[in-house]
């Protein structure tokens, strides 16, 4: 005769640790996606761009400007152009509005990148707990 004993024991507050490590992981990864498809839709040329399209960018602050960062407390991810590289420059291609006294047309960059990767958003989360 064989006889075979077995224990588990669940640890809900390791679980919930697990998962919130996982979910901060996945959201980096989905952040930086989502940068990386921004930075690539503005192109390197002089010249303004097409009304609705991406803006165009002679000197690349722009590409450089495009960045990300993960709040650990809150659970959230911010991407976009930095005021501190680029000014408000970044804010006003993407919404349309007045600056340096002109008038800008909307060239959204970050939205697109967002509406282009938000189907392949959820794997980054997929195997989060493991």
């Amino acid at each position: 005769m064989i006889g075979i004993k077995a224990r588990s024991r669940f640890d809900g507050r390791r679980l919930r640790k697990k998962a919130k490590q996982g979910h901060i992981k996945g959201l980096g990864h989905a952040a930086a996606v989502i940068r990386l498809t921004a930075k690539r839709s503005i192109r390197k040329r002089k010249g303004p761009s097409p009304k609705g399209s991406p803006p165009h960018t002679e000197t690349k602050r722009l590409l450089s400007s495009i960045l990300y960062a993960v709040d650990k407390t809150h659970e959230r991810a911010v991407i976009g152009p930095s005021r501190r590289i680029i000014g408000i420059a970044g804010a006003e291609h993407e919404h349309g509005g007045k600056w340096r006294r002109e008038r800008f047309p909307k060239r959204a960059f970050m939205f697109p990148a967002l509406e282009k990767t938000l189907p392949r958003l959820p794997r980054h989360w997929a195997g989060a707990i493991g």
